[in-house]
């Protein structure tokens, strides 16, 4: 997909070709099979162990779409070596929402478009559900903005790791097992299995992730208050930020999107903002861009 207009097959109209739409079952099977997986829970059970890493791995993998894929690659909101930001791409890569590129690419057209006819998610164009996930079951994934993303493209790592972003699901897997197994090992009165942990660890915990970040796209677009007069419907929510560990001041972040700290004032909760000063003050990261003082000029709220 390039940066023309979306075709209207993309916004929701009916497929009637018949080999479109097998096509559409295929590409979204993966998705599908992760969502249905999550029903295993049923067979495996759960233990505090297994609810202890399903939350510990969500909430660590919201912070690399919030901190790195969002807030670094999407918006160069602070400046790292190239060294971490290889480190942080292949992070992302275990969030399961496809390259650091291709994340990218799409979330910059999105604000340069936000709401307009060619946002492909915009609420506006077919509801809550359409700009949740419709469009991405309906859409190609495999549709890498290029021209949105020339200032990253030009480091091959990034794209090997845009290519190969499986390598980062198949370590994430791998990982979720070992610790399973570990678990097995050392916490048997607990009840807890490797298969057990790998459901919630892997495939709950994906599926929480998933959805969480959905949630920007339609309810940040639909529900909350509007402290700045921004050219789309994006609003502030306080519940949204807190699951998303500030992704839900999206009205703030419409009103400056440069600002690395969502949350602009000093009671708005920014668990992202949080943890990346603290990356900072290891000196992994540096230069956290702030919104100027004229941007909070006209705020009603």
């Amino acid at each position: 997909m390039t940066s023309e207009a979306v075709p209207a097959v993309q916004r929701g109209a009916p497929e009637t070709d018949s080999s479109s739409r097998l096509h559409a079952v295929v590409r979204n099977l993966p998705f599908t099979l992760v969502h249905l997986l999550a029903l295993a829970a049923i067979w495996t059970g759960v233990s505090w162990p297994a609810v202890v890493v399903c939350l510990g791995l969500y909430w660590m993998r919201v912070f690399f779409i919030t901190g790195f894929y969002h807030r670094y690659f999407s918006h160069r909101s602070y400046r790292t070596s190239r060294v971490f930001q290889a480190v942080i791409a292949f992070l992302g890569t275990t969030a399961m929402q496809k390259g650091p590129l291709w994340w990218a690419g799409h979330h910059r057209f999105h604000h340069r478009h936000s709401d307009d006819e060619e946002d492909v998610h915009s609420p506006l164009h077919g509801g809550f559900w359409w700009a949740h996930v419709g469009w991405l079951i309906r859409v190609s994934r495999d549709d890498t903005r290029w021209d949105e993303v020339k200032d990253l493209a030009r480091f091959p790592e990034l794209r090997f790791f845009e290519s190969h972003y499986r390598l980062g699901m198949a370590a994430y897997a791998g990982g979720v097992i070992g610790l399973g197994f570990w678990l097995e090992r050392t916490f048997p009165q607990t009840g807890v299995t490797w298969l057990q942990v790998l459901v919630w660890g892997f495939v709950i915990s994906t599926v929480m992730l998933w959805h969480t970040t959905y949630l920007i796209n339609s309810g940040a677009h639909m529900w909350g208050s509007r402290r700045f007069d921004t050219k789309d419907t994006s609003r502030n929510n306080f519940w949204l930020a807190l699951v998303t560990m500030g992704e839900g001041w999206h009205n703030n972040h419409h009103r400056y999107p440069g600002s690395e700290r969502n949350g602009f004032y000093w009671y708005e909760i920014d668990i992202t903002h949080w943890l990346l000063t603290v990356l900072s003050w290891c000196g992994l990261v540096w230069d956290l861009r702030r919104p100027p003082r004229h941007i909070y000029e006209g705020a009603t709220k």
